[in-house]
């Protein structure tokens, strides 16, 4: 009898505790939601119930297409809560279309945030980047992001899609704790200033085990970022993983801590690299690291530029005021697209310190001779195999 007595009590505690870790969904159909309509008032509708709701819970988008304008999702929640993307979410083509003309869908706010689903966040950016003159101007701040990502922790980012966004795809801004795990970026190689994953102001992020093809940096590390975790990334088309640009706005925060490791860069404008601007506002970027990575048909797979100037539109002859130190680029190998495969080109006002270089094996196969490097402004410490070789 009291053997009979322990399991019966055993298989109620399971299954009391499986009924507390299940979500309670909230399905916005059930506001609302129809397929191939738009869908933003179901949408936080069903997110401010949910938001409520003393239990776990979970904002469902079910399988299927739908639209949706501007949404400005918040917290805090009460208790932990999700946001399944099952279906494809569709932003207005037109910009101007939004009603708010800021970014298409925002979190803020909120703790113990999970995202998943399998879903995709389609930004329709096509018309958008034909309209985009910032490729001449730099200047392209109206257009919307895809997904920003403020104040956010201890949060997961899974299984979801950005696509064709008409600026950065995911900007990431006060957060802390937050990790993006099978993470999926894609537009075309031409899309203008379509970032992948920037992070701005944020600490402890994670980016593991994700796949990033854009127009401009797959990931870039913006002031204020610490101890980030870039893994397993597959980076290409695109213009690399940066840390950068930095310098270019007053009181910019210290960058510190940032982990690059057993990524692949595929046929992108450049490698890994730090960048900031000649003539720049104060600024510190410390304890930098990027290691085991592969290059494929990369141009500069190995760049420090301190004199970074995309649009020609600055003082170039003006060093740096940001100050770069402990930084290491190790097992590095591949192809270079660039006979100039590792540049260090670092202040002259303020020289990089603490630079090491080890087991670097870059080919160049083009019709310049071979790979080499160059060194400004630096005085690098070489060890291990080096192809090409060290630069004074």
């Amino acid at each position: 009898m009291g053997v009979k007595f322990s399991i019966t009590s055993t298989l109620l505690l399971f299954f009391l505790a499986h009924i507390q870790c299940t979500p309670r969904a909230f399905d916005v159909t059930k506001y609302g939601a129809k397929p191939n309509a738009d869908i933003t008032q179901a949408i936080m509708s069903a997110w401010k119930e949910a938001c409520a709701s003393p239990t776990p819970s979970a904002v469902v988008i079910p399988k299927g297409t739908f639209l949706s304008n501007e949404l400005k999702i918040e917290g805090p929640c009460k208790a932990p809560i999700e946001f399944h993307l099952q279906a494809t979410l569709k932003a207005p083509t037109n910009p101007s279309k939004m009603m708010g003309g800021g970014e298409w869908i925002t979190f803020r706010n909120i703790d113990h945030f999970t995202m998943l689903g399998g879903g995709v966040f389609d930004g329709q950016g096509k018309i958008a980047w034909a309209k985009n003159d910032c490729k001449q101007t730099g200047k392209c701040s109206k257009l919307p992001n895809n997904l920003s990502f403020n104040f956010l922790t201890n949060s997961v980012l899974r299984d979801v899609t950005s696509l064709d966004s008409k600026l950065f795809h995911v900007n990431v801004l006060g957060c802390k704790n937050v990790t993006f795990q099978h993470f999926t970026v894609t537009a075309h190689g031409e899309s203008l200033n379509t970032d992948g994953i920037h992070i701005g102001r944020s600490s402890e992020i994670t980016i593991t085990n994700s796949v990033i093809k854009t127009g401009d940096d797959c990931v870039s590390i913006g002031d204020g970022s610490r101890q980030v975790h870039i893994e397993k990334v597959t980076c290409g088309p695109g213009h690399g993983i940066s840390i950068g640009s930095l310098g270019k706005y007053p009181k910019e925060e210290d960058v510190v801590g940032i982990y690059v490791k057993n990524c692949t860069l595929i046929n992108t404008g450049n490698g890994v690299r730090v960048k900031t601007w000649p003539a720049s506002q104060p600024g510190v970027a410390t304890d930098l690291h990027f290691e085991d990575i592969i290059m494929n048909n990369v141009g500069t797979p190995i760049l420090i530029d301190q004199v970074y100037c995309p649009h020609n539109n600055c003082k170039a002859l003006v060093p740096s005021n940001v100050k770069l130190s402990k930084i290491s680029f190790k097992n590095i190998r591949g192809t270079s697209s660039t006979p100039v495969a590792v540049k260090l080109a670092c202040s002259k006002k303020f020289p990089c310190h603490g630079v090491e270089v080890a087991n670097i094996n870059l080919m160049y196969n083009g019709k310049e001779g071979h790979a080499k490097s160059e060194c400004t402004d630096v005085k690098p410490i070489f060890s291990g195999k080096m192809n090409p070789a060290g630069c004074a």
